[in-house]
Order: structure tokens, then C-alpha cells, then sequence
């Protein structure tokens, strides 16, 4: 239908004409309601040509200035909210102050005085409401009244300043529907703000029920992880999809879309609150300095690089072994140099294997960075424990190349990124990652013996959401997917954290570092893997198909631990870690060999990895490392391969 199309074209036309349309409107409005106040007045309907014209001048003369300078025409009538009514209430007013003073006041010859003043309320109904028919109109509502159903039926959460803006964004969407706002405060309950009710948790089951909600839109942004975890938690009880809304600077004017909403970030939901970083720890080790970072296109790399960014050093160099990796990380860092930085930062790619101790030396010898991050590290535990000599040839004898260029050729900082899975190995990873800790532990005991300047460091953590391997997308991913959700045992829990907030507790850390320190970051509670599946499903507004609920969306299946793999993740080796400067990092104590003692047996380990001798790697590995205990049958591929041949 033509009715159907026509807002359309209009929304098409040039923003001038329309504008001039709008005075037209208005012109017309001013001599019909001078024509319609005569007419009541006189008790007689007039024609046009009855009406004085000094009427007619003063009334569009005094109008439409008045309208252009209290912007009535650079408003978006389709956006137009109180504003825009309050403008026009102003303009008129001041109008009627004027036309009123004249004609009922003063008074003029051939104007009854009451038209002085019924004129100006007359205006004022009429042109509030073209304004109000307009937005009405183009706006969408009409189209959505005619057009039928589609629409998502959505509630914001939050009758706040962020959810008003959300509501008012979203007020031109196809997709979405806002039927009212969900809010705390009993007080707000039952009130309309801008045409949309307010309700409480507890009316959630009557509007689903009247009006299909099926969304619900968190509209808090100062709400702390505790708080949105119990927001969360009663949501969940209804089986509704939970999005979240975009940073603030994207709802002024209506410029957000529902494409602009995301997925709720279970990051933002899991431990504690991020804790914001210290600007000076930040800038100590970096700013003004020339930082090298190993592994620099992986997810932990890449993020100390973005942080590192934004503390403007001198230079930083990015170390990474995969090519593609190396120029993806490059190419978005170049962007933010330019844009954000004005270009004042030389980001240079070097492709290199932290292996290679020519082409570190090389690297090193060339820029002598200040500060360096060692990132670049095979972590994924199943894949190390079936490739067991490459996993600690990286780990470990990586470590160890990159630590020896980096006190040869004067770095000052050397800071190693660790892991939880350093703690009580079942692992090669783990026990791979705390022998690095402990080369690293030596050379700072031996730098600090030949009074060398770097300081060498390390920090632990645990799981960091959202990078390779990560629970969080491959769960994500298999919701979409219809399910199953996939679990190694019904009782694994981890320690998590963000990857931003890692990465500055790693730079902080550093700062903070005097030569063989063991950082340990706080990761909050530790949580059960069972119970952040089923979180993802609830929010996904789907239910788990289980045995109580057979009729049920997403099935969780556990598949069994795999080679390695530990129920629990611990921190600490030893007890009662010190604290220090910051609240979320501690120092903690851990038994270490001095370099004398630790190169020979290094030497012994690496004999072994040339042969491929599994038996004897995990035999050495148990001699270096305390508490190192793999569980089950070597699993490495080769190994596994020769064995068999041998056997035929």
C-alpha cells in the first residue's frame, strides 16, 4: 500500500526541504489558528480574506523566528522526546508573551482581545501536536501498528539514564519492541516514563504471558559483578535471552541499533570486580621506553600489547613465531598508533622463534629494549602432553634463550608470563611452565652474584576468558550449534580472569619486580565449569536437557578428564604468600636451584628431548620439579607410533 510506503520516501528526502516543509506546516498553523480564534470568537465562520493582515505579519513574523531560535527545526521529529515539547512550550510562550501584549494588552482596531490570548494556546495544542503525529508516524509506531507482528518484545532492565536512552534508541527498531522497564526501586513501579511502564521483577511471568517477552536488555552499567549475578540469577528462573547494552557514547541522539547490542559477557559476571590499574605501575617499566613482547599474536600477547600501547612507548617490538598471527596483531596496533597515538610509536614486526638464540641476540642487540614481556609459550594441555619435547623445548629451553640474550645485551626488566598449572603438576605444560619459572629464578639469583641490572620476574595466574582454548566461546559456540555442551568431568573447576585485567596485572607486577620475584594475581572464587554451562544456557534463554527436564534445549554431556588434565588449579606451592603494593597481586615464596645445579640437570633433560625418550623426559621432569606427578600412560604420538612398529 502507498500509506505503507510513504514514511519511507519522506525519511528520504534532503534535510533542508524537509526543514522547509516544517515552516510551511507552521506558517499554515499560525493563520488557522487565527483564523479558528476570529471564528470562535465572532461566533461566525470567517473567510480568509477577513483576517486583518497585520494579524496574519505579526503572528508568522514573530513565529517562525522565534521557532528557528529555539531549534524546533534542527530537531529529528522521528527522535523527538521532552526536549523537543519543552522547546516548543518555551518558543510559544515567549510568543504569546509578545502577541498577547499587543492585542490584549495594547490592543489594536478590527482584533476582539481575547484572540490576544485564546490564539496562542490555540498554537501552542497544534503545533505540539504535528510534532507529536510526526514521531508518531515516521517514527515507526504507525508502521508497526499496520504492519502486524515480528518485532522482538523486549524489557529493558534499568529505568536509569542508560535504559531511557536504550529505550529511546531503540524506538525506531523493526526488530525490537520495548515493552517496559524492569527496575528495583518499588517506588517507580506502576509509573509510565516516555509512554513505557515500569514493573517489577515479579510482573516478569504476566508479561510473558500478555505480551510474549522473550529479551531481556541490561540497562546498568554501575552495577558491580554481585549485583548483575543476582539480577541474573532471577531472570534465569524465566528462560529469557539476556543482551547488554553498548558504551553509553553509542545511545546519544538514537544512534544505537539493535545490531549494537551484544551478547552478555560472562567475563563481566565471573569473580570480582576488576580493580582499575595503577596509572604510575602501568607507566614504569613502559612509557617512553622501547618494550619487546614474545608471542606477541597470541591472546595474552596481543593484549599486553594493546595495554602496552596505551602507555606511549618509545617503541615496541613484537616477537611472534606465526606469520599470519604476527600480521594480524600488527595491523590493528598500526591502526590504533595512527588514530589514537598520532603515529608517535614504531611498532615493528619481527617474525623469530624465541628458540633461536642468534636471531634474539639479534633482536636484542639491534633495539636494547628496556623491558621485555615473555608471552610466547605452548599452553594448551592436551596438545603438550601428546607432543611432550616440543612443549618444553619452547617452555623451558625458550625461556632460557630469550632470559640469557635479555641480561647479555642489558635488558633492565624481564618479566614472565606464568600459569596456575605450574602449581602441583599433573602436566608436562605445568611442570614445563614451572621449570621456566625456576630458570628464571636462577638467573636472577645469578645476575644478582655477577652484579648484572636485569631484573627478572614472573607472574601466575589462571584461566584468562576468551583466549585460545577458552571454555567461554567453545560452549558459545555449541549452544548455537543446538548442543551438546561438552564437559571433561562434572566437578572441574577453574580460576578466571579477564584478559584486559590480566594483562595490566602483569605490567603492574612487573613494575613492582626486584629480581626473582614470583607474583601470584588474586582470581576471586574459583568456578565450577558445570555451572558456567549451564549460566551460558539460562542466558542464552534456553533450558538444559537433563533427566528432570527431558524436553529440554541443550544437553550437557561429560566426556571424561583428559591427558593431563587436573580437577582443581592451585596458585600457590607454598603458604602464606606476601602482599604487596597492589591488591590483587601477591608475592609469594618458592624453592628454586641455583643455576650450578639447574644447568646440569637442563642438560640431561634436553639429551632426552633429542631421543624423544618420553619415560625419561616425565622421569626428569619429576627429578627437577617438586610436586610434579603426571597421571596415566605416555600419550605422545611419536612415542606411541614407535612403540607399536616395535612391537609388530
Amino acid at each position: 500500500m502507498l500509506i505503507n510506503k510513504l514514511p519511507n520516501w519522506l525519511l528520504a528526502w534532503p534535510r533542508p526541504f524537509k526543514r522547509a516543509v516544517a515552516v510551511a506546516v507552521d506558517v499554515l498553523l499560525c493563520v488557522f489558528t487565527l483564523w479558528l480564534s476570529m471564528s470562535l470568537r465572532l461566533e461566525q465562520l470567517l473567510s480568509l480574506s477577513d483576517l486583518p493582515l497585520h494579524l496574519v505579519v505579526l503572528s508568522v513574523g514573530l513565529a517562525i523566528p522565534l521557532f528557528v531560535h529555539f531549534g524546533l527545526y534542527r530537531a529529528i521529529f522521528r527522535y523527538a522526546g521532552l526536549n523537543a515539547i519543552f522547546a516548543i512550550g518555551r518558543a510559544v510562550g515567549l510568543y504569546a508573551l509578545v502577541f498577547c501584549t499587543v492585542y490584549s494588552v495594547i490592543g489594536l482596531p478590527g482584533v476582539p482581545r481575547s484572540v490576544g490570548v485564546s490564539q496562542p494556546l490555540l498554537l501552542l495544542l497544534l503545533v505540539g501536536l504535528s510534532r507529536t503525529a510526526v514521531r508518531y508516524w515516521l517514527g515507526g509506531m504507525y508502521r508497526d501498528m499496520i504492519s502486524g507482528k515480528g518485532a522482538a518484545q523486549v524489557l529493558i532492565y534499568g529505568a536509569g539514564s542508560a535504559g531511557r536512552q536504550l529505550a529511546a534508541g531503540l524506538a525506531v527498531s523493526k526488530s525490537m519492541n520495548v515493552v517496559g522497564y524492569l527496575d528495583d526501586d518499588d517506588r517507580l513501579h506502576g509509573q509510565v516514563l516516555n509512554g513505557i511502564r515500569i514493573h517489577g521483577v515479579g510482573d516478569i511471568p504476566k508479561l510473558i504471558s500478555g505480551k510474549g517477552v522473550s529479551l531481556v536488555l541490561l540497562a546498568i552499567p554501575s552495577a558491580g559483578r554481585e549485583r548483575r549475578n543476582e539480577i541474573l540469577a532471577l531472570l534465569g528462573e524465566h528462560h529469557l535471552n539476556v543482551r547488554t547494552l553498548p558504551p553509553l557514547y553509542d545511545l546519544v541522539e538514537g544512534r544505537v541499533k539493535e545490531t549494537d547490542l551484544k551478547e552478555l559477557d560472562l567475563e563481566d559476571l565471573l569473580g570480582r570486580d576488576p580493580v582499575a590499574p595503577n596509572p604510575l605501575m602501568m607507566a614504569k617499566t613502559v612509557t617512553g621506553k622501547t618494550v619487546m613482547v614474545t608471542g606477541a599474536g597470541g591472546s595474552i600477547g596481543s593484549e599486553l600489547c594493546r595495554q602496552i600501547l596505551r602507555c606511549a612507548p618509545r617503541k615496541l617490538l613484537l616477537v611472534e613465531l606465526s606469520e599470519y598471527s604476527l600480521y594480524a596483531i600488527h595491523q590493528e596496533l598500526e591502526r590504533f598508533v595512527i588514530e589514537e597515538l598520532a603515529g608517535d610509536v614504531d611498532v615493528i614486526p619481527l617474525l623469530a622463534s624465541v628458540r633461536d638464540a642468534v636471531r634474539m641476540g639479534e633482536i636484542l642487540s639491534t633495539w636494547k629494549p628496556e623491558t621485555v614481556y615473555h608471552a610466547a609459550a605452548y599452553k594448551h594441555v592436551p596438545l603438550v602432553e601428546h607432543n611432550p619435547a616440543e612443549g618444553i623445548r619452547n617452555n623451558v629451553f625458550g625461556t632460557h634463550t630469550v632470559a640469557s640474550q635479555s641480561a647479555m645485551y642489558g635488558v633492565a626488566d624481564f618479566v614472565l608470563v606464568s600459569t596456575d598449572k605450574a602449581v602441583r603438576p599433573t602436566n608436562v605444560m605445568g611442570a614445563s611452565k614451572r621449570l621456566a619459572e625456576m630458570v628464571l629464578q636462577a638467573n636472577a639469583e645469578n645476575v644478582k652474584r655477577k652484579g648484572g641490572q636485569t631484573r627478572f620476574s614472573m607472574v601466575r595466574f589462571g584461566n584468562v576468558l576468551g583466549s585460545s582454548g577458552s571454555v567461554v566461546p567453545l560452549f558459545r559456540q555449541q549452544i548455537q550449534s543446538g548442543g551438546p555442551i561438552t564437559l571433561t568431568h562434572a566437578d572441574v573447576t577453574r580460576y578466571f580472569m579477564t584478559i584486559p585485567e590480566a594483562a595490566q596485572l602483569v605490567i603492574q607486577a612487573g613494575a613492582m619486580a626486584s629480581g626473582g620475584d614470583v607474583y601470584v594475581l588474586d582470581m576471586g572464587q574459583p568456578v565450577k565449569i558445570s555451572d558456567l554451562a549451564q549460566r551460558m544456557v539460562v542466558l542464552s534463554g534456553l533450558t538444559v536437557k537433563d533427566e528432570e527436564h527431558p524436553s529440554g534445549d541443550i544437553e550437557i554431556q561429560v566426556k571424561g578428564l583428559r591427558p593431563g588434565e587436573k580437577l582443581y588449579e592451585e596458585l600457590l606451592i607454598g603458604d602464606n604468600p606476601l602482599p604487596t603494593n597492589h591488591p590483587r597481586i601477591m608475592k609469594a615464596h618458592e624453592e628454586f636451584l641455583l643455576w650450578e645445579d639447574l644447568h646440569d640437570k637442563l642438560q640431561a633433560l634436553s639429551l632426552a628431548l633429542d631421543l624423544n625418550d618420553v619415560p625419561h623426559i616425565r622421569k626428569q621432569l619429576k627429578d627437577l620439579v617438586p610436586g610434579y606427578q603426571p597421571e596415566g600412560d605416555v600419550v605422545d604420538w611419536v612415542w606411541m607410533e614407535n612403540e607399536k612398529l616395535a612391537m609388530v
